[in-house]
């Protein structure tokens, strides 16, 4: 089935979330208009009731508030996550009109519709490494904030889920990585075991308290045996550009779909999209990553059962024609996955 990343480059909030159903219907997703406003952005998006966190407008970012208050804010924030005041983390509709609307319409629909519902949270690392301290430095190196801010945006993700959860159909949420594409590198100095934690942390907290399943984006190159040990229930990843990458790993990604774990396929281009490709040369692509997962001994109908389909990445920066696009092959390419015999 077919599902999408989250960012989108309309500004139609109700007409976007309508067309998002007709494309992706078994597993529909809430879009965010990053071309909108600061506040969709992806850290901010998801910063709303974390402790010592001021929105910088201007420079769209987010930055650590007065010092002189920490130990206050911190005690205040522990006291609502320990009691599990899961409203005091809402996202609100100021910030995410999408899911708002997107839910809404969801409680309309009449139809069959499918058995999921996607929505998406900017993953611990990725918002740790965004947020400056008041010296500049990101605050994913500080570990009292960092163990802070991870389990905030656990608890903003159960609030999400259980949101999700009331439109009937199984939720389905992704912890987006994109700083985990410079894993490894001088730039990101963060260490492997330090990564899993954090995952960790937010896949256990979320297991514990529902039963979304819970995936982890990165649209770029990583240490996918890192990200899969983290033992997430979907992976995604950018097919397009990183197959390769991807299938270097490949005790890890057999262990994983022998465990349970779901591929989501990252199959049709984003920030390469020239609008020369078709369902064929897409079909082609996924056809050749399929074909080394049967080489490797695993069973196609299991391996077709447990794979998604999505964009490479999110589809912020595109424009709309080119967006609409890609998401009318997507949802072709769908299609044609259903009436293959592998």
């Amino acid at each position: 089935m077919a599902t999408g990343i989250g960012s989108v480059p309309f500004q139609d909030i109700e007409g976007t979330c309508r067309e998002i159903s007709r494309w992706a219907p078994a597993m529909p997703f809430w879009p965010q208009f990053v071309q909108r406003s600061h506040l969709e952005d992806m850290i901010i998006q998801y910063s709303e009731g974390l402790p010592l966190i001021k929105v910088n407008a201007e420079e769209r970012s987010l930055s650590i508030s007065r010092l002189d208050v920490r130990e206050a804010e911190l005690v205040t924030f522990y006291e609502r996550f320990l009691a599990q005041d899961v409203d005091a983390f809402a996202v609100s509709r100021e910030v995410a009109p999408g899911l708002y609307a997107f839910l809404e319409m969801m409680k309309e629909d009449k139809g069959d519709g499918g058995l999921y519902i996607k929505g998406q949270t900017v993953g611990p690392v990725t918002f740790t490494a965004g947020v400056k301290d008041p010296k500049g430095k990101p605050i994913l190196y500080d570990p009292e904030l960092s163990e802070a801010m991870t389990k905030g945006l656990a608890i903003k993700a159960l609030w999400q889920v259980r949101k999700l959860a009331g439109s009937g159909r199984r939720p389905v949420i992704f912890l987006d990585e994109p700083y985990l594409s410079g894993f490894g590198s001088a730039f990101s100095p963060v260490q492997r075991h330090e990564v899993v934690a954090m995952l960790g942390m937010i896949i256990n907290y979320l297991r514990e308290h529902c039963e979304a399943l819970i995936g982890i984006h990165c649209c770029g190159n990583t240490d996918w045996s890192m990200v899969l040990e983290t033992a997430p229930d979907i992976v995604n990843f950018d097919a397009v550009e990183y197959m390769d990458h991807f299938l270097l790993y490949k005790d890890s990604v057999v262990r994983f779909i022998e465990a349970g774990g779901a591929i989501a396929w990252g199959i049709v281009p984003t920030a390469n999209f020239t609008g020369q490709e078709s369902v064929d040369s897409l079909f082609s692509r996924l056809k050749e990553g399929l074909m080394r997962l049967r080489q490797w001994g695993l069973d196609m109908d299991q391996v077709a059962q447990r794979s998604l389909l999505t964009p490479a990445c999110g589809m912020g920066t595109m424009t709309g024609d080119a967006a609409n696009s890609a998401m009318t092959l997507l949802s072709r390419l769908s299609e044609r996955c259903g009436d293959w015999d592998m």
